[in-house]
């Protein structure tokens, strides 16, 4: 075996292991939100998370990869590589195109992702299926090949976004704002004097669980995103990733402290993965001491985000977009001021490279932010022609687990339960 072929077999093994971490995220997903919402809707939870892994994966392989990855000829969408077949010679990469596919589709199952949490516990299941295949199949793929595809319109202009706080986070996170106000809030969440009333998470450990989960697979996310497992920077975006959400989560816990005068669970979980979204687009490009300012400004940004959405009356039961929106943009603005000279096409503002990449940021992440609202709130509408988006106020009030899905996350007592009487209620 020759040099270059031990390079592409390490290179593929790297890959695959790192995507595969990507995927476990997805049990993080899952525990997460699962513990954050409220028991009866548990279940309803986790098939959503179903629902983004198995839709999402056959989506994206049947057109949303042609789409994002394809060859082009104007930077706006690609046409070729629906089911990863044809021309796809442009794609000049160590690895086979089944293996970027691979890596590649365990970030879309992510960008889905984070819309679920913004609309737990009120879309109607049906509903929540035609959006997964319109995000993983239209909306993420065509903005992301603005930003990915060599050829696409940002990319050319110089735009940088390592692993996503742009095409992921910040798309994902303005996409479930958009779905959060469309839907409406739970019932009782605001009450008519325009009081907030706060619906206790179910289970906390069942949530921390979900965010070490998510912490873990974050460096498979980031440090996958070498594409190859020779990169001689995969220790620094390690080690950047970890400062930041390190410094999220302390942020947070030093912030509630201060601002409520109790160090706040629910915000310490959500400052860890602000943190990390933060990060993310500059993760390979940053200093240390960067990657711990990204961090914290993420968390205490991701607290503010939390409040006005509330004073707003828009319900966001995971906090998706102050997670995601909010820290994605902070991270996609924050490789325009602190990229090191010769780490990416462009220096940093503080490092002598002018305003350039700045702007270049501040155009793609404004762009993207109204493409992933404008989108997901007209995808809705028209969902809402054949389907119902929300579900009915009885299904609500029982729990979408018994309501929609005819079977409840927990048994509340030994025995059993009459399967007739639960379908004909979904």
């Amino acid at each position: 075996m020759d040099i270059s072929e031990l390079s592409k077999g390490l290179d593929t093994i790297w890959v695959i292991l790192t995507a595969a971490m990507i995927l476990l995220m997805e049990g993080g997903f899952a525990l997460l939100e699962a513990g954050f919402v409220r028991q009866k809707n548990a279940a309803s939870i986790i098939m959503k998370v179903f629902v983004d892994i198995a839709f999402g994966a056959l989506v994206f392989f049947a057109f949303g990869f042609a789409l994002m990855y394809g060859k082009d000829a104007g930077g706006l969408i690609g046409t070729t590589g629906f089911f990863i077949k044809g021309d796809l010679s442009h794609l000049s990469f160590n690895i086979s195109n089944d293996t970027y596919w691979f890596f590649q589709c365990a970030f879309v199952i992510a960008a889905i992702s984070i819309v679920s949490g913004a609309v737990a516990e009120r879309i109607h299941f049906r509903a929540y299926i035609l959006y997964t295949i319109l995000m993983t199949g239209l909306i993420y793929p065509i903005s992301g090949h603005w930003i990915w595809s060599s050829n696409g319109w940002l990319a050319k202009l110089g735009m940088i976004d390592f692993a996503g706080s742009a095409a992921i986070h910040a798309l994902g996170g303005f996409a479930a704002l958009a779905a959060a106000i469309f839907i409406g809030p739970r019932i009782g969440k605001f009450g008519a004097d325009g009081s907030t009333n706060i619906v206790p998470p179910s289970n906390l450990p069942l949530a921390s669980v979900g965010a070490f989960i998510l912490w873990f697979g974050w460096f498979g996310f980031n440090s996958g995103s070498t594409l190859s497992a020779t990169n001689g920077s995969i220790g620094h975006i390690a080690v950047t990733t970890m400062l930041a959400s390190a410094a999220g989560c302390a942020a947070c816990i030093l912030f509630t402290n201060l601002r409520y005068q109790k160090a706040d669970p629910p915000m310490t979980i959500n400052g860890a993965l602000a943190g990390l979204v933060g990060i993310t687009a500059g993760c390979a490009y940053v200093s240390s001491a960067a990657a711990i300012l990204i961090g914290a400004v993420s968390g205490i940004a991701m607290v503010l985000a939390s409040e006005w959405l509330e004073r707003r009356r828009v319900d966001d039961p995971v906090g998706a977009f102050a997670v995601h929106g909010v820290s994605g943009s902070i991270g996609t603005l924050a490789v325009g001021l602190f990229t090191l000279p010769n780490t990416a096409s462009h220096a940093g503002l503080f490092y002598g490279g002018g305003w350039n990449l700045l702007g270049i940021q501040a155009l793609g992440l404004l762009v993207v932010a109204i493409w992933g609202f404008a989108l997901t709130w007209g995808g809705l509408k028209l969902i809402q022609l054949f389907k119902p988006v929300r579900v009915t106020t009885d299904e609500e009030l029982v729990g979408l687990d018994v309501g929609i899905h005819g079977v409840p996350a927990y048994s509340q007592e030994p025995g059993f339960l009459n399967v007739d009487q639960l379908r004909s209620q979904s």
